[in-house]
């Protein structure tokens, strides 16, 4: 490369430090735009400001544990049904406006729980109320004589029992069964879109209901079963609903009938537009992680990053000098861009985030520590400095490239099969792994090269 090319490139490096360095911290390079356009009347625009997005260990808000009842749903449709109410309830709190929700599946035979964690939200009600919206939509067809009376006697059966006697009796969960309705296949999940008419007759609110293919053939099927007979429907266990069947009905179309107010009828509507819960939840634990303590945790973070990184740079100028100053500045600008990276993607920043930053900002030193040990090897056996550089760059390689990317496919391992948290700490570690590679081979490398021909090169103490 040019000596030209070189400085051109260098320059590029700083500028792209600038941009990066503005878009973390806008507040100094919007506060020089104000004094230009006050002195000058430039009428220049302020930078992008973008903020960093905090987890919920660090801006606070609300931990939610749902458990989802699957005694309905095949044993090997479970999967499929929990990552259905997973995209579903994130859905929901999206709609409420919640930026970066968390919801994930947890899977503890027998028991299938849903972890939801909502960043800046503090009001424990408000972030069940969101959840706790979301209806179950179930239609239930009717019991015959038989089955009812049976369920009837053994509700009386067990009635004056305590628990642990009513469980030696034969069939006792006959007892907590709706003895009226039994449920079908047709419920939420199947359900396109709901909407709100006006009855012509009674001029009550109707909510029309419409399925999609699959939705529409059970309810054909359902409908042809039960001429003359009531189909019913609920939401969240609830009847709201318990039409005869007159005649078979295709299409995929039906209404909910019932004593409900316009504002009552539209919440439904709504809500069942927003995902009908393929099956029903419920809320065994809720925690709330305060501002204060998010803000602890930001805080002692963020000093402990900046005494790691004195640390490094003062290790770096002790031991090896001009380079060491040298690839101390290579780290700041790696800093700026990989904070720019955060906010660009953008990165829900955690407590495990911001350490898997850090541990990249370790490896960012230890492939510059590779580097200049090669090339000091280099320079004791007499070579030049041009020379020294260039092969202890290319001698240094394969270790950092063996280093790097060993690490980074346990990122990625632990990326697809870890849990938020996890996730969390490969995704930024993978990120600061690149832009460290970035920094050590490109940044350091160039403005070393600055001082080939210059009478600095042969100031030995500055390299050895």
């Amino acid at each position: 490369m040019t000596k030209k090319n070189l400085h051109i490139t260098v320059i590029a490096v700083f500028v792209l430090a600038f941009l990066a360095g503005s878009l973390v911290q806008p507040k100094y390079f919007n506060q020089g735009v104000d004094f230009l356009n006050s002195k000058f009347s430039l009428g220049l625009p302020h930078f992008w400001e973008k903020p960093l997005r905090m987890g919920l260990d660090l801006q606070g808000g609300t931990h939610l544990v749902y458990e989802a009842d699957l005694s309905s749903v095949e044993e090997e449709d479970h999967s499929s049904t929990m990552a259905g109410l997973r995209d579903i309830i994130e859905r929901r709190v999206n709609l409420f406006g919640v930026q970066e929700p968390l919801v994930q599946v947890q899977e503890k035979k027998p028991y299938y729980r849903l972890i939801v964690e909502l960043a800046g939200v503090k009001d424990v009600n408000k972030a069940i109320e969101m959840i706790g919206e979301t209806p179950f939509l179930e239609f239930k067809e009717q019991r015959t004589e038989e089955e009812t009376q049976k369920i009837l006697d053994k509700i009386e059966e067990i009635k004056s029992l305590t628990i642990e006697d009513a469980q030696e009796v034969e069939n006792w969960e006959l007892a907590f069964e709706d003895p009226y309705f039994k449920s079908t296949d047709l419920n939420g999940k199947y359900l396109k879109k709901a909407g709100l008419e006006l009855d012509q007759t009674t001029y009550q609110p109707v909510i029309l209901l419409e399925f999609n293919d699959q939705g529409s053939e059970l309810f054909k099927e359902i409908t042809a079963e039960n001429i003359g007979k009531q189909v019913a429907i609920y939401i969240d266990d609830v009847l709201v609903s318990a039409p005869v069947v007159q005649e078979e009905i295709s299409g995929g179309r039906a209404q909910i009938t019932g004593q409900f107010t316009v504002e009552e009828a539209k919440k439904i509507a709504r809500n069942l537009n927003a995902g009908a819960l393929p099956v029903p939840v419920k809320l065994i634990s809720q925690q709330t992680v305060g501002p204060a303590l998010g803000a602890e945790s930001l805080e002692k973070s963020l000093k402990a990053v900046g005494i790691g990184f004195l640390t490094i740079i003062l290790f770096l100028a002790l031991f090896y000098r001009l380079p060491g100053i040298l690839a101390a500045l290579a780290l700041a600008i790696y800093a700026l861009l990989l904070l720019a990276l955060f906010k660009l993607i953008p990165v829900t920043l955690t407590l495990a985030g911001i350490g898997g930053a850090i541990l990249s900002m370790g490896m960012a030193v230890d492939a510059n520590i590779l580097i200049f040990s090669r090339v000091k090897e280099e320079l004791e056996q007499e070579k030049s400095f041009g020379v020294s550089l260039e092969q202890g760059f290319q001698r240094a390689w394969p270790s950092i490239k063996d280093s790097n990317f060993t690490t980074l496919i346990i990122a990625f391992i632990l990326f697809a099969f870890g849990t938020s948290f996890v996730k969390g700490f490969a995704l930024t570690l993978s990120l600061g792994i690149l832009i460290s590679m970035f920094s050590a081979i490109f940044i350091t490398q160039n403005f070393l090269r600055c001082f080939e021909g210059t009478k600095l090169e042969n100031i030995k103490w500055l390299w050895k």
